[in-house]
């Protein structure tokens, strides 16, 4: 819970990097590769976006990761600017401004892999992207929002896998992010053997147990109680 006076998450995620990061703590460091390990493919995608080669693209982005700790990028950031996804684009824009002035750069990584992904499965989810004509940012923050409500969804999915409850929440999550068409409850309550009112309650709670999740995975991005409110309205309005 946050501070109430200060409004500051002081277990989240990007909190412990900003604090902990100019002191060399492996607390920070262990805080940033679970960041980058949930978040990696917002970058992937944007820097897909700009080469058009799958494996270039690959060794960019760990080589980015790994440029952000060695050059400890991170002492610079000061916490009321401390947004995690802002940070890491403006970092990113820099870092592949810099890669394609310099062609002959040396080995991309050191020898290091800061985030393990399969890329045949990022190009592949790349691939199966409908067509946008929209900025490398605002499919950057799309992609972010999309990759944070998937975090939240397989917590969720896991809560309901430990209450014994798996093989029902397999048949109502598809209603979690769409519009319920008439008769859709009446038919799975019969297959359930249950009330229409039982299933909308059930659908219902679960959609607020995302939203806390999802709320939860924000603030661990951000700071501040008013930083990660801000994030919310500007990823989901």
């Amino acid at each position: 819970m946050p501070d109430a006076k200060q409004g500051v998450f002081a277990t989240t995620h990007w909190s412990v990097i900003l604090t902990a990061a100019p002191n060399d703590d492996p607390a920070a460091e262990a805080a940033w590769e679970k960041l980058a390990a949930t978040y990696w493919y917002p970058v992937y995608a944007h820097v897909r976006y700009r080469t058009t080669c799958p494996h270039e693209a690959k060794d960019l982005v760990q080589e980015f990761f790994a440029t952000l700790l060695r050059r400890r990028s991170l002492i610079n950031v000061a916490p009321e600017k401390g947004r995690f996804r802002s940070f890491l684009l403006t970092s990113l824009k820099y870092f592949l401004s810099d890669q394609f002035r310099r062609a002959n750069a040396e080995k991309r990584g050191g020898g290091r892999i800061l985030i393990s992904f399969d890329a045949l499965e990022a190009e592949e989810r790349h691939r199966l992207e409908p067509v946008s004509y929209d900025s490398p940012d605002k499919l950057f923050d799309r992609r972010w929002a999309t990759a944070l409500v998937e975090r939240a969804l397989a917590r969720l999915h896991d809560e309901q896998d430990q209450a014994g409850l798996s093989s029902e929440f397999a048949r109502l999550k598809e209603f979690l992010a769409r519009e319920v068409e008439p008769g859709e409850y009446d038919a799975l309550a019969a297959q359930l053997g249950t009330g229409t009112n039982t299933v909308a309650a059930a659908v219902r709670r679960l959609r607020l147990r995302l939203r806390e999740l999802a709320r939860e995975e924000v603030r661990q991005t951000t700071a501040t109680y008013l930083d990660g409110e801000a994030e919310l309205r500007n990823l989901f309005g």
